[in-house]
C-alpha cells in the first residue's frame, strides 16, 4: 500500500505493509529519495514512512527551521502515521542529530534506531579522539555550508554545489541548494535558538549503528562503538563505504538492517 499525506505541509509517503513502522530520516544535501533502495528491500516486510525535511525542498520556501520545531514535526508525523504505535527510526546525517533529540524527548515513541554514521558526534569522547586535522577540516566544511545558507542565491547555491562535488555526495544536484545548509548555520552561528538543547544520546532503545571506514574522520568515537556492541540488542558495522552507507552499499546494509530487525521477530 502506498499512501502519501501532507502533515505540517510536508508531503509524507508512506510506503509498504506490515504491522510495524520504520520513519526513515535523511541529512544533507538529501531528501526523501536517500531512502529508495531500502524501501524497495524492507517495504514487503514494513510500512516505511519517509519524507524531505522542512526547508530542504529546493522548490519549498527558504527557511531555517530549529531544533525545537523539527522535533515537534517528527512527533506529528509519527502520531500521525502510526497513531497508538511505536515505530523504528532509521536515521543519517543531520537526521541522526534531530532523530536522537526526538527519541530522547519522546521516549515512548520509539521502538528501536537505526543510526547511520553519526553516533557519538560532539562528546567528550569524541572530541578527543579527533586529530587536530580533523577538527580543522569539520570546521572548514561546515562553516563554508553556513555561509553558503548566509549568502543564499546563485553564490550560495554555487558555493553548496562545491561543497557537494568535493564531497562526492551521490544525491542528484537538480534537488540541491543552499537551502539545504541552514542546520550548519544554526550549529556555528548560534541562530534560531541554536544547539544548546540538544543532550547526548542516551540508549534506551535497541540500537544498530551502521558507519563507513572510508572517510578522512569518524563521526563517532571508538567508546561509543564497543558500547554499542557490548549492550544486548545493540550492534555496530563498519562497512566499507564512505558517508553514505545506504547508497555505496546498498545490498549490504538492507541485508544488515534486515537481520537486525528480524532478530526481535525471532526473540518473540
Amino acid at each position: 500500500m502506498n499512501t502519501m499525506l501532507q502533515v505540517d505541509g510536508i508531503d509524507v509517503l508512506n510506503e509498504g505493509s506490515g504491522s510495524e513502522a520504520i520513519v526513515m530520516v535523511h541529512g544533507w544535501p538529501d531528501t526523501w529519495r536517500l531512502w529508495d533502495d531500502q524501501v524497495e528491500y524492507l517495504k514487503p516486510r514494513f510500512r516505511c514512512i519517509r519524507f524531505t525535511l522542512p526547508g530542504f525542498d529546493i522548490a519549498g520556501t527558504r527557511r531555517a527551521h530549529s531544533l525545537d520545531d523539527l522535533v515537534a514535526m517528527l512527533k506529528r508525523v509519527v502520531e500521525t502515521t502510526c497513531p497508538g504505535e511505536k515505530v523504528t527510526l532509521m536515521l543519517h546525517d543531520w537526521g541522526c542529530i534531530f532523530g536522537y533529540q526526538f527519541a530522547m524527548r519522546h521516549p515512548a515513541l520509539v521502538k528501536r534506531i537505526i543510526g547511520v554514521d553519526i553516533g557519538d558526534a560532539g562528546s567528550v569522547a569524541h572530541v578527543r579522539s579527533m586529530s587536530g586535522k580533523a577538527k580543522a577540516s569539520v570546521f572548514a566544511y561546515q562553516f563554508w555550508l553556513a555561509m553558503a545558507w548566509r549568502i543564499g542565491g546563485r553564490l550560495g547555491d554555487r558555493m553548496t554545489h562545491a561543497m557537494v562535488r568535493a564531497m562526492r555526495c551521490p544525491s542528484d544536484p537538480k534537488y540541491i541548494g543552499s537551502n539545504m545548509c541552514y542546520p550548519y548555520y544554526i550549529r556555528w552561528f548560534g541562530a534560531h535558538g541554536s544547539y544548546r538543547r540538544a543532550v547526548p544520546l542516551q540508549l534506551s532503545w535497541p540500537m544498530l549503528f551502521i558507519y563507513g571506514r572510508k572517510k578522512p574522520f569518524q563521526f563517532h568515537s571508538n567508546d561509543w562503538v564497543e558500547m554499542l556492541r557490548a549492550q544486548p540488542g545493540c550492534n555496530a558495522l563498519e562497512f566499507d563505504t564512505g558517508h553514505w552507507v545506504m547508497k555505496a552499499g546498498a545490498q549490504e546494509f538492507n541485508q544488515a538492517v534486515g537481520a537486525w530487525l528480524d532478530s526481535f521477530k525471532q526473540e518473540g
